[in-house]
């Protein structure tokens, strides 16, 4: 793990700029947002998923969330067809802003065109650079 600034940045993920994150397990890719995103959009009050077996399509969205600021659209990091959400959300979208990298998981999906689609989103060092590049605009 790794701060720039006030924000986490997890080794062994990658990292979309749409402020999501996915992390590759025993060939599915778990899907939540990241540290940065939680902090500029505060409380998050409400969330609203797809459903377990409906496809994602990489730079797509695929859900929305609310907060205190602002609503924003979770856009997809790879496509896959989802196998889990997370469905504790609905009732606690804060899990997103107490355990970003933990708990307040997204999606699970299988993914359809991994190796080409990790190639388009940052690896860690590519995303400790970002973050810094976030923290000075901040």
């Amino acid at each position: 793990m790794v701060k720039v600034e006030d924000y986490e940045v997890p080794e062994n993920l990658y990292y979309h700029k749409e402020y999501l994150w996915a992390s590759v397990e025993n060939g599915k890719v778990k899907i939540g947002m990241t540290d940065f995103a939680q902090k500029q959009l505060h409380d998050i009050v409400y969330v609203e998923l797809p459903s377990v077996g409906d496809s994602i399509t990489q730079n797509e969205p695929f859900g929305t969330l609310e907060s205190v600021k602002a609503v924003s659209d979770f856009v997809a990091p790879v496509s896959g067809t989802i196998e889990a959400v997370n469905e504790e959300l609905e009732s606690k979208p804060e899990l997103l802003n107490e355990d970003p990298y933990g708990e307040g998981w997204v999606l699970i999906v299988a993914p359809t065109n991994l190796d080409a689609e990790l190639k388009e989103i940052l690896n860690f060092d590519a995303a400790v650079e970002w973050h810094k590049e976030l923290a000075k605009e901040g």
